[in-house]
């Protein structure tokens, strides 16, 4: 027996967890008739019947167990950490000699939050007023940038998409808004429409035609403004409401598996890109879809479009040029994996990507806790 095989006491307790997961009050019945002393076992997840019952709304299952004497004081604590660190913020002075370059791009950020406004008691000079931030684009080397920095320990990402899962959720969303704006003034230098050179405008949220003479600053198309791509990303569900269907492509971490995606083609509705995207890359045909949430994603101007979505057949035909893989993962082993029990049946997506929180979301669908 190799090491990926369970023994038929392990197959036993993993049935009979995932038949409480799913709320199959029968199969309980029949598998504790047959053995008792699993009431109390756990999963490598280290959660017990009754935990996983309870966790999926599954009233009748936890009264079952509970009726049959099953123990509620076992409990498991479970917290996935990840360091975190902030970004290198440098001071006008620092900076003031690379404005001057007319390669340098500058964009306007925003009027940092105040957390605690005045009191109507203060004057007017105690209060002082919040920073502006902006955001650079320069041909600056980065380690003679970085000597620039008052902070200590500054440094610059080396991979933007994966260090971008480092920063807390507020610079995450600054990171997403300077890098997306700074990208799109880098590919959009000329006009569109006559090839001239452009500028920008209005804090850098606008280009205009430097040509006096070109139709784009006539009418209502006198602008160009920075671009957003609709990027609609699923989880499917199998008819039996207890699985979902993930892949994986060849650029992912070992073992790691996600949901799928796609871009929105011109004249689609959410609706039509998510089932002709399923169908293109797993051959599965996907019926109702509902939106869920969605997630700005800087690479370069993505807006991430969460959905859940219902599979109408379950045979997969994976399209290799799109995806290297595609299966069906039962409840039970979507839950072992999150929590990082023993044997995970797959590596989770980071916490902080929409598609980490569209299989936690269906996890806990229909959940009381």
């Amino acid at each position: 027996m190799t090491s990926l095989q369970l023994s038929a006491k392990e197959e036993m307790v993993e049935k009979f967890l995932d038949a409480a997961a799913r709320g199959d009050v029968s199969q309980v019945s029949t598998l504790l008739s047959h053995a008792p002393s699993l009431i109390n076992k756990t999963g490598f997840s280290g959660w017990t019947a009754l935990m996983l019952a309870a966790r999926n709304g599954h009233h009748h299952v936890a009264e079952k167990l509970l009726s049959l004497g099953t123990i509620t004081s076992h409990l498991s604590s479970l917290h996935l950490q990840q360091e975190d660190f902030t970004l290198c913020r440098f001071r006008y002075e620092d900076v003031k000699d690379l404005l001057q370059k007319p390669s340098t791009v500058m964009i306007f950020l925003g009027i940092e939050k105040v957390k605690n406004p005045p009191s109507s008691s203060q004057t007017v000079e105690s209060v002082s007023e919040p920073p502006v931030w902006f955001a650079v684009n320069t041909d600056e080397d980065a380690a003679v940038l970085l000597k620039r920095c008052r902070e200590k320990n500054c440094l610059f990402p080396r991979s933007p998409n994966r260090d971008l899962l480092k920063l807390s959720e507020e610079e995450a969303g600054i990171v997403a808004q300077a890098r997306s704006v700074l990208a799109w003034h880098s590919r959009y230098s000329f006009c569109p429409t006559c090839g001239s050179s452009t500028r920008p405008e209005e804090g850098g949220y606008k280009r205009s035609c430097l040509n006096s003479e070109c139709r784009s600053l006539q009418g209502v198309h006198n602008t160009c403004y920075p671009r957003v791509d609709p990027v609609v990303i699923m989880l499917v569900i199998h008819p039996d409401g207890n699985q979902c269907l993930l892949g994986r492509k060849k650029v992912f971490p070992a073992g790691m598996f996600s949901c799928l995606a796609g871009f929105v083609e011109p004249g689609e509705t959410l609706e039509e890109a998510v089932r002709r995207e399923v169908e293109e890359e797993s051959g599965v045909k996907v019926g109702p879809v509902c939106y869920v949430s969605c997630q700005p994603w800087p690479m370069p101007s993505n807006l991430m479009i969460g959905c859940l979505a219902v599979a109408m057949s379950t045979d997969i035909k994976v399209d290799e040029n799109e995806i290297e893989e595609a299966r069906w993962f039962p409840r039970q082993q979507v839950i072992d994996s999150l929590f990082r029990g023993a044997r995970p049946a797959f590596v989770f997506p980071p916490r902080q990507t929409i598609a980490h929180q569209l299989i936690r979301h269906w996890i806990c669908m229909n959940s009381n806790l």
